[in-house]
Order: structure tokens, then C-alpha cells, then sequence
């Protein structure tokens, strides 16, 4: 829960587990949480070092909780203040690729390509030659090539290509998606879900990219860039970078028979988690809308909590998405 502002979970279990002790020594500390003495010691020294603990004035072996706010709040206000400067660059190096691309060997760093079927020919070329990454925004109403049609994936998935995607929460609720990308995951992809994308993206190899010229819904032919290692290309990286840093994990277990009944609670947590609606999850595992409901009922009851956002919260600390 606290990662993106510098705390591990056994960082964080530890100083939940000191606040409730109020004072403790290494020894105090390794027996509640059932590590050894230095290890905990570890971990308190982790939790001085970032500000959440501080050794008691009467023993220098005694350490007692600092308030989380003045350490963490700081943490998180750097971190947004480096996203901010990030999504500045791109607005400044987008602004300087099209004053400047013209001028500089356009052929070298662009390659414009129109047409559906030129664009999805050109997409499954990319993914065929991919020798380690593919990261991919995936929008709701594809415009050349449907995520269900995408088998180059599964392929490149066994040749040991990584895919990283990110999917549009509109796209999720489509008929037949969540099934797809189960299966994606179950192949290795990594799946995270944010409720709107900016724009469609592929990016190959982190050296060339494939984005829309046009936004959506204009009529005609699509058409898109394929842009080469350049400076437009870094900003696009930074802005995909930014966007899975708060995109939410959508899990799968492994296939093979029925379901069992902790994997299927992992995929309703990952949905609801995405922000995914009970009547989509519900149509697309082909259930009752109720039936969903009673399963995020028995599992607030499990979690120990009486409301969604707090399931969400003990489903995150817990490890269960």
C-alpha cells in the first residue's frame, strides 16, 4: 500500500506492530512479528531512517513510533511533484519534436502509416520481431485490431517477451474481455487497469513506438506514427511509466478445470480494485449481479471490514491483488 512512497510492506507491518506496542526493543519486536531479533532490528533501524520511529530518550535500545504524516506526507508530496515535472517534459519535448521534426530527417524519426489493415499488419510485425518488451495503453473501442484478435501476444508471451498493458476500464467491461485477459496473464503478461488512457500506444523494445495522429471517433481511415529512438520517444516512455505507477493490478490464477474458489476471489478483488462494475463482472463471469454482491460480502467479512472501501484497503495490505 505504501511502495510508491518508499515503504515495504515488512516496513509497514512493523510500524503498524510498534505503534501498537508504543515503545519496544529488537527483542520486543522479533517476537510479535515472528522474526529474528536482527531482523527486527533491521526493520526499526529502516523505520528511524525514514522518519517513523525515533530511539527513546532513556535507552538508546528502546524505540518508540513517530507520527506517519511529516515522513510519509513529504515522501508522497516529492513523488508528485516528479510526476508533475514528467508530464511537463513530455508537454515540452512534444512541443519541440513538432516544431523541430520537420526540419531534422523526418523519414528517420517518423513513419506515418494509414489505413486499418496497414496498421494492424504493421502491429503484428512489431510483436513478431520483439525481442523483450511490449507495453501497451489498450483503449475501449479498438481501432485496428480488437484485443481478442490479438494472438502475436500469446506468441511472443512464449518466445519470453514481456508484455506490460494497461487497460482502459471501458475496454474491461466489453463482452468476452476479462476472459481474454485472464488468459493473457496466465501466459505472463503484466495487467494493470486505470478508469480513462489519453491515447492508444504500443511501444517496442522501448525503441519504437506506434500512437494515433487523430484523435478518436473522427471518421475516415485511422493514422498513426511510428516513431523511432528520439526524444519524442523517451517522453512517451515517461508518460507510460507514469501511468503504471498508478494503474490498479488485475489478476488471474493459473487455468486447468473449475476455478478454484480463491482464484475466483482474486479476479473479483482485481476487478473491483480497477473499478470495474458489479453488473460488467457479473455479465462477463455469467453470474448474478447478487451473486457478485454476496461474494464482495463474504469477503468483507473475511477481511474483518463492513464497507468496499475498506476491503479494498485490507484486500491491498494483505496481498490478496
Amino acid at each position: 500500500m505504501l511502495d510508491d512512497v518508499g515503504l515495504r510492506p515488512e516496513a509497514e507491518h512493523a510500524y503498524r506492530t510498534l505503534v501498537q506496542l508504543s515503545r519496544a526493543r529488537a527483542t520486543d519486536l522479533a517476537d510479535r512479528l515472528g522474526v529474528s531479533e536482527p531482523e527486527a532490528r533491521r526493520l526499526l533501524e529502516t523505520l528511524a531512517g525514514a522518519g517513523l520511529a525515533a530511539t527513546a530518550p532513556e535507552h538508546r535500545e528502546v524505540f518508540r513510533p513517530l507520527p506517519p504524516d511529516v515522513a510519509l506526507g513529504t515522501a508522497l508530496l516529492r513523488r508528485q511533484e516528479s510526476l508533475e515535472a514528467a508530464r511537463r517534459m513530455i508537454a515540452q519535448l512534444t512541443e519541440e519534436y513538432r516544431a523541430t521534426a520537420r526540419r531534422h530527417e523526418p523519414d528517420r524519426l517518423v513513419d506515418i502509416v494509414t489505413g486499418r489493415e496497414d496498421l494492424r499488419q504493421r502491429l503484428r510485425h512489431l510483436q513478431e520481431t520483439a525481442h523483450t518488451e511490449l507495453l501497451w495503453f489498450c483503449r475501449a473501442n479498438h481501432v485496428a485490431m480488437a484485443s481478442t484478435e490479438n494472438a502475436e501476444e500469446f506468441q511472443a508471451l512464449q518466445r519470453g517477451v514481456r508484455y506490460r498493458v494497461i487497460y482502459e476500464r471501458a475496454l474491461l467491461e466489453e463482452p468476452g474481455m476479462i476472459e481474454n485477459v485472464a488468459a493473457g496473464i496466465r501466459s505472463g503478461e503484466q495487467a494493470r487497469s486505470l478508469p480513462t488512457l489519453p491515447v492508444r500506444l504500443a511501444i517496442v523494445d522501448r525503441s519504437v513506438a506506434v500512437c494515433p495522429l487523430v484523435p478518436d471517433g473522427r471518421s475516415g481511415e485511422p493514422t498513426a506514427a511510428v516513431v523511432g529512438r528520439s526524444q519524442l520517444l523517451d517522453a512517451l516512455l515517461a508518460l507510460f511509466d507514469s501511468y503504471w505507477d498508478r494503474a490498479s493490478p488485475v489478476v488471474a490464477e493459473p487455468a486447468g478445470g473449475p476455478t478454484p474458489p480463491a482464484a475466483e476471489e482474486r479476479l473479483l478483488l482485481s476487478l473491483f480494485v480497477a473499478g470495474v462494475p458489479d453488473k460488467a463482472i457479473a455479465s462477463q463471469l455469467a453470474v448474478s449481479r447478487r451473486t457478485v454482491q454476496r461474494r464482495f460480502a463474504e469477503l468483507m467479512a473475511r477481511a474483518g471490514v463492513d464497507t468496499r472501501p475498506g476491503l479494498a484497503y485490507q484486500a491491498a495490505r494483505r496481498g490478496w491483488v
